[in-house]
Formats: C-alpha cells, structure tokens, sequence
C-alpha cells in the first residue's frame, strides 16, 4: 500500500488504487492453451474419408476456409450446408476482403470427381488464388 504526503509533510493514510494484471494475464494464457488444443479438432466433423498421399503436408493457418465434400457430393464451407448453386457467391463473400485467398478442400476419396472440378471452378470464379487439397498420410508411417 502506498502513502501520500500532504503539503505540510504529514503522511496521510490513503490507499491508491491500482489495477493487478496478473490475474488477467493468468487467466489469458489458460484460455490461449485451451484454443491452441482445440483448435486443430474444429477442422473436422463433417464425416469425409481421405485419400491418402505420400507428399509432404504443408501447414495449415489459423484463417483458414475449408470446403469439405462428403461422398454424397454436399458441400459444407466449414460446418455450414451449402448448395451447388450458392457456392460460388458465397465463396465469393468469404474471401471479398481477405488478404489470403486460399481455400483447402477435403473431398471423400469415394466422392465423383465432377464435383470436386465444379468446386474448384467456384473456388476460381469467386477469386481464391490457392486451392489445397486435404489428404491423409499413408498408414504405416
């Protein structure tokens, strides 16, 4: 606690008051620690079936869009539903005013292949500049 002195020089008894970060800054690192955990398992739950690839993986970024394609050909923009006809205005406004224009694709290795092209042919017309696509590594490694 600190003391002020008056213009006389006489001590006064006043508390000053101040703020304690320190329980912020504890409280904000718990939280970062549990995004930086749950992070990588909110790319997930639509259920797709990967192909696998021996090429090396690149990183994924924190801002990233994934379009998923599930074997019966739907596409989900993250978690989201959307139709063959929305995709690419909707595309289209995801990436209007991003920096990055790159879209990963997880596609069923059991999905049509004239699917993932209309995709991607979305993906192009609503200006995205890298495509990804999302594999899985071979098993045994």
């Amino acid at each position: 606690m600190d003391f002020k002195m008056d213009s006389g020089g006489d001590e006064v008894d006043e508390a000053m008051a101040d703020i304690n970060i320190v329980p912020l800054v504890d409280v904000m690192l718990v939280l970062l620690i549990i995004f930086m955990v749950t992070a990588p398992l909110s790319i997930g739950g639509i259920k797709v079936s990967l192909p696998t690839s021996k090429a090396r993986s690149s990183s994924i970024s924190e801002d990233r869009v994934v379009l998923s394609i599930n074997q019966k050909g739907q596409y989900y923009i993250e978690k989201m539903e959307v139709t063959a006809d929305a995709l690419s205005s909707r595309l289209a406004a995801i990436y209007e005013h991003r920096q990055k224009k790159e879209l990963y694709i997880r596609a069923d290795k059991r999905v049509v292949y004239g699917k993932v092209v209309d995709a991607m042919s979305s993906a192009k017309v609503a200006g995205v500049g890298k495509i990804s696509m999302l594999t899985e590594p071979p098993k045994g490694r």
